[in-house]
């Protein structure tokens, strides 16, 4: 095990401007995010050559570097827009390419060789000799296979350059595939999973059909919901900081580019007051309850450590959905002592016991007093989205909060 005083960065998702605001605000070191092309989530928004520019800008304004995604597995036809897109990267501003074929990391040596690469998870790095390897081709990161156990990952850190990164991912949803290299998509749908473009029928439930009795179905389960055989459950590793640490790993990475923008605010907020914790205090480190229950807060399908401490199973079997234990209700605008106002997301109460995450990340707890539209009329309730309303709470709401309500109805 290596030093446990190297503090980790925070790598965080940001599937459009907002999440980048919120990935910052939140704590991040280093955001990652994609253009129009070449980028492994074609279902976010993404930012267009215009957007690039100003997230490079923001992010470098508050101190947060910008990873830009190139690890689509491109065909032949895409190759020749690779080199204008790379060289409008680097003239962007941004810091690192994300890339998974060593092709395309040439052609990026070639057209920007200012920006950093960073070989991505897609290649499937499970080993020292294919990190040092990747490193004397230029690479200055390797995003390890997420199917190593961190007794592969201490050992391959000890065997490589100390001047070589080594990124894993440590938070979100698992791919069914290896290293999410997967075919079930094209060959079900024609979306192309290694271009961005997954279907995720991963998490569809499947029946079992005879080919005699035409119309008959059998469940291979349990229930009447179907059977969901390829339907990972989420990598949760907020309660292993140190293993993390001690592993040797230089950046902790959050998935969810095609996540909200609330996610990216929640887990990164979790991971940075966990990694700050640790690092006040490695050997009497104990994690906060209210950091591990902030996890709990997003929508997400049952946690596991994934194969980390080895093989752990890694299927939700009897179901296919989220579970989502609050909503968010409301963001705040404005505050001027107990009054706030607020912009509505989803229906709650005056009189509302109300969860509160503040810009400085400590959640806590409030009551809504009293609502008032945007006429100034007193109203029992905020039903419409999108709505402008002041709220009187017997706490004061900081400006840039985002309120939450428990649900009663844990499942999405």
């Amino acid at each position: 095990m290596l030093n446990i005083n190297i503090k980790p960065e925070i790598l965080s998702p940001a599937g459009d401007f907002e999440c980048l605001q919120s990935a910052v605000k939140f704590g991040a070191d280093a955001v990652y995010l994609a253009g129009k092309q070449f980028g492994m989530r074609t279902a976010s928004a993404n930012f267009d050559n215009d957007s690039l520019v100003k997230a490079c800008e923001f992010a470098h304004k508050n101190g947060v570097r910008v990873h830009v995604t190139c690890n689509t597995l491109p065909r032949e036809y895409e190759l020749s827009q690779l080199p204008g897109f790379l060289q409008f990267a680097q003239e962007a501003g941004v810091d690192a390419f994300i890339i998974a074929d060593v092709g395309v990391m040439e052609l990026a040596k070639k057209h920007a060789p200012k920006v950093a690469l960073h070989v991505s998870t897609q290649a499937g790095i499970t080993n020292h000799l294919t990190a040092e390897t990747l490193y004397n081709m230029g690479a200055s990161r390797v995003v390890l296979a997420r199917e190593l156990s961190l007794e592969e990952i201490a050992s391959l850190r000890a065997k490589t350059p100390s001047e070589l990164e080594i990124e894993a991912f440590v938070h979100g949803a698992m791919c069914v595939s290896f290293s999410g290299r997967c075919l079930i998509s094209s060959y079900m749908t024609g979306r192309d999973a290694n271009r961005g473009d997954c279907a995720q029928p991963c998490r569809w439930k499947y029946h079992l059909f005879e080919q005699n009795r035409e119309g008959q179905f059998f469940p291979v389960e349990e229930t009447d919901q179907g059977t969901f055989l390829y339907n990972s459950r989420d990598l949760c590793m907020i309660e292993h900081i140190p293993e993390l640490v001690k592993a040797g790993i230089t950046s902790l990475k959050i998935e969810g580019r095609a996540k909200s923008s609330y996610y990216t605010s929640v887990v990164t907020n979790a991971y940075r007051h966990a990694v700050d914790e640790y690092m006040k205090n490695p050997e009497g480190f104990v994690l906060p309850d209210w950091i591990k229950e902030e996890t709990e807060k997003i929508s997400h399908r049952e946690y596991n450590t994934g194969f980390y401490f080895g093989t752990e199973p890694g299927q939700v079997t009897d179901n296919g959905g989220y579970i989502r234990r609050y909503d968010v209700v409301a963001f705040c605008e404005d505050s001027d002592g107990d009054t706030a106002e607020i912009t509505q997301r989803n229906k709650f109460y005056r009189g509302d016991t109300l969860d509160v995450l503040p810009p400085s990340g400590i959640p806590f707890n409030t009551v809504c007093l009293k609502l008032l539209n945007e006429n100034g009329e007193e109203v029992e309730s905020a039903p419409h989205a999108m709505e402008k309303l002041s709220m009187t709470t017997d706490k004061p709401v900081p400006k840039g909060s985002v309120l939450r309500k428990a649900r009663e109805n844990t499942k999405a």
